[in-house]
């Protein structure tokens, strides 16, 4: 059985357009970059035709716009599209029922008439965000004054700048204090800006770009006693019964976001797995024989690698819709909280692996901007602490697992490599627990041995769970062993420890599955369906081609004479027209 080859998307389409095929981007200075993101967040998210139902309620529509190739085109343009449409206009729709004056900001915020940001998030706190410090006291006449105490209090990250003239609004997480009582951690809907200068008692510092990823105008943002209209609270203003249940709740879409944010990966690495086995069939060295010209893909130090990443990327997708599918028939929250955990460590750590992999195959070309993967890598890395730090959700399952609190959907085959490894952390964290005789002996306990395995315990899950929705989805079997193989060499120890593989198994599993995966190397390219998406000069000669001829050229005329004028200002007028 081969991969069959999907249609290009729909979204395609918008490649063809002047904002997103633009060349050399890379010329533009940051500020002019960063408005093209927020034009082509624009664009995606029209081209999509979510309404708030979609968001509200999760349907396929919302799962496609996040698994989308041209979330990866532009990873600036895919973390504001994000924040907009999963984290306001989600949180914003559980209060619609009741505030039928925010259906007007609704409607604007989806078509883009406003900016949407969620500010939640403090500089000095972290990821220990139930413990922030802005506050919201209620006045006398029922208004609210929302204060940052100190600049380590400043809202750390979200965009809160002016850009392109939009106005932009915040869902503003603070301190709800009542006459003088703390009734917990609230949303509160603020005006930030006009579009072109910041509202009274706002403030923003403009953090420097992250590098190595599209730049994207993180902020520190900060409240100076900015008076709040009594509307601006989003839910009650009484004492709820359970003050860190309800602040959960009204960040849910938090862990919407673990494992919405996850599905941009997928695609970037099938446009790296792309590009690598391209590159690796077009570039040509001489032979041993000092005369033959040999294509890179032949050598098992290149062949390996790209086909391995090449199944990696199917088994991914089938995992990615068997998450989400889990994530949307499951009721208890802990457990999609769990799934949604498992999706986003498997998905980043094996997809950042293989991205570095590639990028060193392709050697000089791997670490330029205009072949993509580069950038990639650095926009994938933002991803993963995104909505949620793999680390801290990895030790929040596991303790919960540990503790017997829930369990995730168990294996359909536990006789398999993979449930067996999982089964097997699982078991010697819960040893280690239960031989502690007190709770300090267990507090340390966990610390020594459950937290330095927290991470490899959810992968080794979610990798159990790839592994059965790739038979699920009868992937070739190639493909599935390329999977298995590719996980076990990440980390062989207790394969060799209990003596269930040796290092020979291990290289013969991977050695079987690229000898039957290289005949259908074409399939397995063609079948990922993203060559549309390609932007890399390095897949073809003709686009290496015309990509250099558009290269600013600096004094002589060694290539015939001629000399692109365009090119050479493209950092000027030409590039900013559409901007």
């Amino acid at each position: 059985m081969q991969p069959t080859e999907t249609s290009p998307l729909q979204s395609a389409q918008l490649l063809r357009t002047p904002l997103f095929n633009i060349s050399n981007t890379e010329f533009l200075d940051p500020a002019s970059r960063g408005a093209l993101s927020y034009r082509r967040a624009k664009a995606i998210a029209l081209a999509h035709e979510l309404d708030i139902s979609d968001i509200r309620d999760l349907t396929p529509k919302f799962w496609d716009l996040n698994a989308d190739p041209i979330t990866a085109f532009d990873g600036a343009a895919t973390t504001l599209l994000s924040i907009q449409y999963n984290l306001v206009l989600g949180t914003l729709s559980m209060y619609l029922s009741e505030r039928e004056d925010l259906r007007s900001i609704v409607d604007d915020l989806l078509k883009y008439r406003l900016i949407g940001q969620f500010c939640l998030t403090e500089l000095g706190h972290g990821l220990d965000i139930f413990h922030m410090k802005t506050t919201a006291t209620m006045l006398d006449d029922g208004s609210f004054d929302l204060h940052t105490p100190t600049s380590s209090d400043a809202k750390f990250m979200p965009p809160t700048l002016p850009v392109l003239g939009i106005p932009c609004i915040a869902i503003v997480f603070a301190r709800l204090i009542v006459n003088g009582e703390y009734r917990g951690n609230r949303p509160f809907l603020v005006s930030l800006n006009d579009g072109y200068s910041m509202g009274r008692g706002v403030s923003a510092r403009q953090l420097p770009p992250r590098g190595g990823s599209k730049p994207v105008n993180h902020s520190l943002t900060s409240f100076d006693h900015v008076i709040l209209p009594p509307t601006a609270l989003l839910g009650s203003s009484s004492m709820p019964e359970a003050i860190h249940r309800d602040f959960m709740r009204s960040i849910f879409r938090i862990s919407i976001g673990s494992l919405a944010l996850a599905g941009p990966s997928i695609p970037a690495l099938c446009l790296s797995s792309n590009i690598a086995a391209l590159y690796s069939i077009r570039r040509h060295v001489t032979g041993m024989d000092g005369v033959t010209s040999v294509p890179i893909i032949s050598f098992s130090t290149q062949k390996k690698p790209v086909l391995s990443t090449l199944s990696l990327s199917y088994v991914l997708r089938t995992f990615y819709k068997k998450c989400v599918s889990i994530f949307m028939t499951e009721s208890d929250p802990r457990v999609r909280r769990g799934v949604a955990a498992c999706a986003k460590a498997v998905i980043i750590l094996r997809s950042q692996a293989c991205q570095v992999e590639l990028s060193e195959r392709c050697g000089a070309q791997g670490l330029f901007e205009y072949n993509q993967m580069s950038c990639f890598f650095s926009e994938v890395r933002g991803i993963s602490i995104a909505e949620g730090d793999i680390l801290g959700l990895s030790i929040r399952l596991v303790a919960d697992i540990i503790m017997g609190k829930y369990e995730l959907p168990p294996a359909a085959d536990a006789s398999s490599l993979l449930a067996k490894h999982e089964a097997a952390l699982i078991s010697e964290c819960r040893e280690a627990m239960l031989s502690q005789s007190d709770s300090a002996d267990m507090n340390a306990a966990f610390n020594k041995h459950v937290l330095p395995s927290c991470q490899k315990i959810v992968e080794a899950i979610g990798h159990r769970i790839a592994y059965e929705a790739a038979i699920e989805a009868q992937l070739p079997q190639y493909v599935i062993d390329l999977f298995v193989a590719n996980v076990i060499r990440a980390d062989p120890s207790w394969f060799l420890d209990t003596r269930m593989l040796s290092r020979r198994d291990i290289a013969e599993m991977e050695l079987r599955g690229v000898e039957q995966a290289m005949p259908n190397l074409e399939a397995l390219v063609n079948g990922l369906g993203v060559r549309a998406y390609i932007t890399s000069p390095i897949v073809s000669d003709g686009a290496w081609e015309v990509f250099q001829r558009k290269l600013p050229l600096v004094g002589g005329d060694e290539l015939g004479g001629w000399v692109n004028q365009e090119a050479v200002s493209f950092s000027g007028s030409a590039a900013r027209a559409y901007l």
